[in-house]
Order: C-alpha cells, then structure tokens, then sequence
C-alpha cells in the first residue's frame, strides 16, 4: 500500500523558514514525479514544486520561486521542501503527492497518491 507521510508544518512568522519532509512507502519509488502541492481555505489546491526521482527535472511555482527548494533523499525515500522567506499568503495545508506520469506536473488531478497533509501558518 502506497503511503506518503509529511511532516515539518508549524506557524512561524513572516521572513522565517520551515522545512517540510514526506517519506514514500510502499511502491518502487524510482522513477516517479514527486510534487508539493497546496491549498488555502476557500481556495483551489495549487502546485508548488515539482521534482523527478530519477533525476534532472524540477520545477517552481512562480510564487515561491527563489525562496523554496525542493530536494530528494533517494536513500531515504524522502522529499524535502525548504520554504525560506515565508510570507503570510504562503498560508496553507501543503501536501506531498506522488505518480508516475502526471500529464500536467503542476496539476493536482494528474496525481494518484496523496499525504495527508501538514499546516503551515504565516504570522505578520
């Protein structure tokens, strides 16, 4: 059984950094695209960034762009993402998502397998 666990949210004020982990389970994790995504109330769930397990492919919401980096630990079957210069609009559950061969790597409806998500909050 596919499981994708997060972990890292918390609040934190604007400027500061948190780092967000999720640790894949339960399939050949090579091979696949591993996204963050995530989702404001009231809003539509937005990717954030995008990584490939085999290498040589990662991608940035304009948004975060410059102040995020997502990375993998292949040996530890983890996804990292490293949110600096948190602003408050970066409010948000964010979610690690994981599939082979998403047709569109920043849409959320092109990914099987989900976490649960954890919070982030962004005081002024």
């Amino acid at each position: 059984q596919v499981q994708l666990v997060e972990s890292g949210g918390g609040s934190v004020q604007a400027g500061g950094s948190l780092r967000l982990s999720c640790v894949a389970s339960g399939y050949t994790y090579n091979n696949y695209y591993m996204a963050w995504f995530r989702q404001a109330p009231g809003k539509k769930r937005e990717g954030v960034a995008t990584i490939y397990t085999g290498g040589g492919y990662t991608n940035y919401a304009g948004s975060v762009r410059g102040r995020f980096t997502v990375s993998l630990d292949n040996a530890k079957n983890t996804l990292y993402l490293q949110m600096n210069s948190l602003k408050p609009e970066d409010t948000a559950m964010y979610y690690c998502a994981a599939d082979e061969r998403p047709a569109v790597k920043d849409r959320p409806a092109d990914y099987k397998y989900w976490g649960q998500g954890t919070q982030i909050f962004v005081s002024s």
